[in-house]
């Protein structure tokens, strides 16, 4: 059974990752990366900096990121005590909270190095991608402790079937959100002009700017007929009550609610004051997407056909 107090310490801590990784990609549209220099974890040299606002910016992110540290460290901590006590109820959330963790440390150091050694777009749009495991680790802690909160959760066997087609969901969607960070660290989001054609054409020049945000569009609506037979498969292979219909419902539409929230992006590219908030909410929508599809993923490797559980 799981207390109450601890499933507010794992909501916290999946709430606080959720700020990190909106703080961070606050960070990047507003090109605030430079705002504390090369210094770190001081900014400028001082514990508390002098008031600029790509300073406060970046200074932000780093005081949340280190709350948060600390929240999924107590959080690791609090899981493995109970491990050491009941091994088979708290083995799953020891996973979680321990990749939570690693996942964590690496993107603080990743995030350090990027201030003390400036990185090229590519490694910075990694960056974005373990901050995007790390908040689905916590993301999964949660989903457990409630699921488990009155005592061990109801298990179901799910076809085999599922998890291949889930987790080359899973790693796709990956692919799409690296190249859709890539596209923010490389400040080319208005390569389309128009949506849903790129520049008037359904095959734009594939060039520079153009050429990245086209190959990412194509992503996304390859992505979007995945999950969408990814979605039906489930349906049509399952019972509704046994639990993978309904976030696979969600992750459906999601996806909708990102494609639509991509368009908001292209019509708004050209207003730096309401593109920060457009780009906050197409963020927002990608990290709970692929949070409930790890979660869709998991319990279909752990509750296989002829898995021994």
């Amino acid at each position: 059974m799981v207390t109450g107090r601890f499933r507010a310490f794992a909501v916290a801590a999946c709430i606080g990752m959720l700020l990190v990784l909106l703080a961070g990609a606050l960070v990047t549209n507003t090109e605030s990366g430079r705002g504390c220099g090369d210094d770190w974890p001081l900014c400028h040299g001082k514990f508390i900096p002098a008031y600029t606002l790509e300073s406060m910016i970046e200074y932000s992110h780093r005081v949340v990121s280190a709350l948060e540290g600390i929240l999924v460290l107590g959080v690791a901590i609090s899981v493995y005590r109970k491990y050491k006590r009941n091994r088979e109820d708290f083995k799953e959330a020891l996973f979680y909270s321990g990749s939570a963790l690693i996942f964590t440390v690496v993107q603080a150091l990743m995030g350090a190095a990027a201030v003390m050694w400036p990185q090229s777009p590519p490694i910075m749009a990694i960056h974005f991608g373990i901050s995007l495991v790390a908040f689905a680790a916590t993301m999964l802690l949660v989903i457990w402790a409630y699921r488990v909160k009155n005592g061990p959760q109801k298990t179901f066997v799910v076809p085999r079937s599922i998890y291949p087609r889930a987790l080359a969901v899973s790693i796709f969607c990956y692919v799409v959100v690296y190249l859709g960070a890539f596209i923010r660290h490389t400040d080319t989001a208005g390569g389309c002009e128009g949506w849903p054609l790129c520049n008037g054409q359904v095959i734009p020049e594939m060039d520079g700017a153009t050429g990245a945000v086209f190959i990412h569009r194509v992503g996304a609506l390859i992505l979007s007929i995945m999950i969408a037979g990814m979605y039906y498969h489930i349906k049509k292979v399952t019972a509704e009550e046994d639990g993978l219909t309904k976030p696979a419902k969600w992750v459906l539409i999601l996806i909708i609610a990102q494609v639509f929230s991509g368009a908001l992006l292209t019509a708004t590219v050209d207003n730096e004051n309401v593109f920060i908030f457009t780009s906050l909410l197409h963020n927002l929508i990608i990290v709970a997407l692929f949070g409930i599809l790890m979660d869709i993923v998991v319990r279909s490797w752990r509750l296989r056909e002829g898995r021994k559980q």
